[in-house]
C-alpha cells in the first residue's frame, strides 16, 4: 500500500522538491534574507498541511522551524534534523544550468541544495506524508527541527536547543545530511570526528629586515615556522604533541570488522583526489585513519614577500592555520591548549609564538549496539534488500554532540545522497532514485524506531 502510494504521487513529490529548490536560500548572503525566510515558510506550510503543529522561531539571523506530531505521551519520540539554507552558488560560470532553476535529466536533479540538504530533508517530510496518507497516523511522535544557518556554522542553534529542551525532547535524533559510502549501499554513520582549530603567529625581528644586511644574524620567522611545523609529526606519522593521544577511544574489534565490510575502493579514492600515495599514521588502515584516528594538519601558511618579482627581506612575522580532527573522548579545548604549549616549546631562540584558538567541536559516537542503530539497520536492509554498512566520517557536524549532550538522545545518521553529489560545488545533483527511495527509507525508519527508546 505504501509503495502504491509512493508510485502514484511520485511526480507531485518531485514537483514540490523542485519548487523548494527554486528558492535561493543562501544564508550567508544578506541580500537574500527574504528568500531564506521564504524557504522557512515553505517547509512550515508543507508540514502544517500534513497536520503538524508547526512554528517559526526568530533568532538573531534566520528562523528555526519546529513542527510536532504527537500520537501518545508514552510513544517513542523521533526528532528529524535538517536545514533549508544552502551554500552560495558561485562561481556561476561553472554551472551547466542556473543553480536555482532545477533541471531534471538523465535521472538527476541538478540545482543548488538538491542533495545538501533540501532533497534529503524533503524526503523525510514526504516519508511522514506517506505514512499519514496510508495509515492515518504515525508510528512515533515526530518532531522536525529545521534551521536556516547550517551553512554558516549554526551560530544560533545551540542556544535555541538549550532554551527549548522540553519542546525538542526526543529519544532518537535522525539526520540525513550526508552520503552513502557507495551507490545502492545503505549506510549508517554512527561516528563523527571533532575539531580543534588554531591560528599561529611566529614573530622574530621587530620589522622586516634586509637579507643582505641582516642575513646570518637575525631570526627568520618563516624559517622558524617551517621548522616548528616539520616537528609536529614523527617518522611513523604520529602527532608529537604531548598528551595528544591520551584520551583517544580505540576502535573495538566489532568496529574494525564493520569497517572491513564497507565497499571502499582505495584506488578510486586516490584517483578521485589526485593522490600518488596515502601517508598517515602507521599501524592503521586507510579507512581507520580517515574515520577513527585523530589528525593534525596545517591548513594555511604565509609570511614575508609574496608579490611579483623579488624582494630580499627576512620576514619579521609568519603565520599558519592548524586544525586537528578529533575522535571520541578528545576535548577540543584540551587539545588546543596542548597544541599551543607544544608549538611554543618548539620556538627557536629569538622567536615568539602566539596561538589563538579559533574554533572547536566535540566528536560524537553512537554505539553500534544502541537500539536506534539496530532498528535503523533493519529498516534499511528491508528497503535496499541488502544489509546496511556502518561507517564513521572524518568530517564534523557540531550539532550532533549538542543533541547528545542537551537532549540525551541517540543520534542516527542515514545519508541518502552520494559523495559524488557535488555538495558546495557547481552542478550539485541528487539522483532521482535516491530521492524516491529516500522517501521510502524515511517511512521505514519511522516504523522501525517504534521500540528504539
Amino acid at each position: 500500500m505504501l509503495k502504491d502510494y509512493l508510485r502514484a504521487n511520485q511526480q507531485r513529490h518531485l514537483n514540490e522538491l523542485l519548487d523548494f529548490l527554486r528558492i535561493p536560500s543562501v544564508s550567508t548572503d544578506s541580500s537574500r534574507q527574504g528568500e531564506v525566510r521564504r524557504a522557512a515558510e515553505f517547509v512550515t506550510d508543507r508540514l502544517t498541511e500534513l497536520g503538524f503543529e508547526a512554528q517559526r522561531f526568530e533568532t538573531p539571523r534566520h528562523p528555526v522551524v519546529v513542527a510536532r506530531y504527537r500520537i501518545s505521551d508514552s510513544a517513542t519520540t523521533v526528532l528529524v534534523y535538517g536545514h533549508y539554507d544552502v551554500q552560495p552558488p558561485e562561481p556561476l560560470a561553472l554551472w551547466t544550468s542556473p543553480p536555482f532553476e532545477p533541471v531534471v535529466e538523465d535521472g538527476l536533479i541538478v540545482a543548488r541544495g538538491a542533495s545538501d540538504d533540501k532533497g534529503q530533508l524533503y524526503a523525510h517530510i514526504k516519508g511522514a506524508e506517506a505514512l499519514l496518507a496510508t495509515t492515518g497516523t504515525l508510528p512515533v511522535n515526530l518532531t522536525f527541527l529545521i534551521e536556516g544557518e547550517e551553512e554558516i556554522g549554526s551560530p544560533n542553534l545551540t542556544p535555541f536547543i538549550e532554551a527549548h529542551r522540553e519542546l525538542l525532547a526526543a529519544d532518537v535524533v535522525l539526520i540525513s545530511d550526508g552520503a552513502m559510502v557507495a551507490p545502492d549501499t545503505p549506510t549508517i554513520t554512527y561516528g563523527l570526528r571533532g575539531l580543534a582549530y588554531v591560528d599561529v603567529v611566529v614573530r622574530g625581528a621587530g620589522r622586516d629586515l634586509h637579507s643582505g644586511a641582516y642575513g646570518g644574524g637575525a631570526p627568520n620567522a618563516i624559517n622558524a615556522l617551517a621548522k616548528i611545523i616539520a616537528q609536529l609529526h614523527d617518522e611513523q606519522g604520529r602527532v608529537t604533541v604531548p598528551g595528544f593521544y591520551d584520551a583517544v577511544l580505540e576502535l573495538t574489534d566489532t568496529e574494525r570488522e564493520a569497517f572491513r565490510q564497507v565497499p571502499f575502493d582505495e584506488a578510486h579514492f586516490k584517483r578521485e583526489a589526485g593522490l600518488a600515495a596515502t601517508p598517515g599514521e602507521l599501524g592503521y588502515t586507510l579507512l581507520e585513519r580517515l574515520w577513527a584516528r585523530p589528525t593534525l594538519d596545517c591548513n594555511g601558511i604565509g609570511g614575508g614577500f609574496q608579490g611579483e618579482g623579488a624582494k630580499t627581506v627576512i620576514a619579521a612575522e609568519a603565520r599558519a592555520k592548524i586544525s586537528c580532527r578529533l575522535v571520541p573522548n578528545q576535548d577540543p579545548h584540551d587539545i588546543a591548549a596542548k597544541l599551543a604549549a607544544h608549538l611554543k616549546s618548539l620556538a627557536p631562540p629569538g622567536v615568539e609564538v602566539a596561538v589563538t584558538e579559533l574554533h572547536g567541536a566535540l566528536p560524537a559516537l553512537t554505539p553500534l549496539e544502541a537500539p536506534a542503530v539496530k532498528a535503523a539497520a533493519q529498516a534499511l536492509a528491508a528497503v535496499f534488500g541488502r544489509p546496511a554498512v556502518f561507517a564513521r566520517t572524518g568530517g564534523t557536524i557540531p550539532v550532533v554532540s549538542t543533541f547528545q549532550e542537551l537532549l540525551g538522545a541517540q543520534v542516527v545518521m542515514v545519508g541518502l545522497g552520494l559523495e559524488s553529489d557535488k555538495a558546495h560545488s557547481p552542478n550539485e545533483k541528487f539522483d532521482l532514485i535516491n530521492y524516491y527511495r529516500g522517501i521510502e527509507v524515511s517511512a521505514a525508519l519511522l516504523a522501525a524506531l517504534v521500540n528504539a527508546s
